[in-house]
């Protein structure tokens, strides 16, 4: 099950996602976004429990903490499915929670493989509408994603990027307002913007280093019309 909640329950708002592949509809941006929830809270608190598709994590850390030596002809494929070539591969998997920590504690720059192997993009999408980043609506709620922030991940430099708003960006689908934001998004999302993936080196401007050490906000104020 992509998104468990209690151990043999199936959530009524899950059960509308079969319609939804009926129809055609991707259901990427629904898992990516309470992926990113269910983290963001775990984060918050200091633990938790982790509501998302464990399987779909565990790809992740196979696809980042473990390097490879050389990416297979195969990727550049349309047929190709990295979730099947993973699945299919003799991999240890019975590693102890206590190791599990270990390893995530003690996790060094160098031991991240930025950009998985298998992903070979072409162009980023980094924005949507008016929003300066990505927004996903979930099944139970919305989380902003923002690419910018992550283009290690497709071996381009860093920089600063536009945050302003984006924590105010993640809400659960409660109260009155929300269904105006929903309806926001999803206009958003009919004005989407993309670059060109550019692999140059160094991976980080000098502005980007001193930022992210200082951590001083994750929220970016937008420039002022005078400085641009």
């Amino acid at each position: 099950m992509v998104f468990p909640r209690a151990l043999r329950y199936v959530d009524e708002a899950v059960s509308g996602l079969s319609d939804r592949l009926d129809k055609g509809v991707t259901l990427v941006p629904a898992i990516l976004a309470e992926t990113f929830r269910s983290l963001n809270a775990c984060r918050r608190a200091g633990e938790g429990r982790f509501i998302g598709c464990a399987q779909l994590l565990l790809v992740w850390f196979h696809s980042h903490l473990w390097k490879v030596d050389r990416v297979s002809y195969r990727v550049f494929s349309k047929n190709y499915s990295p979730l099947k070539e993973l699945a299919a591969t003799l991999r240890k998997d019975d590693i102890s929670e206590e190791n599990w920590i270990a390893l995530l504690q003690n996790l060094q720059e160098e031991d991240v493989e930025w950009r998985a192997p298998w992903l070979v993009p072409d162009e980023i999408l980094y924005r949507c509408g008016s929003f300066d980043w990505v927004p996903l609506l979930g099944i139970w709620g919305a989380v902003g994603y923002a690419p910018l922030l992550m283009l290690r991940q497709y071996r381009s430099k860093l920089f600063i990027p536009a945050t302003h708003g984006l924590a105010q960006c993640e809400f659960t689908y409660r109260g009155d307002n929300y269904k105006k934001r929903v309806k926001g998004i999803s206009n958003a999302w009919n004005q989407t913007s993309r670059m060109k993936r550019v692999a140059v080196g160094p991976m980080t401007t000098l502005e980007y280093d001193v930022w992210q050490s200082r951590r001083i906000n994750d929220n970016i104020p937008r420039p002022r019309q005078d400085d641009a």
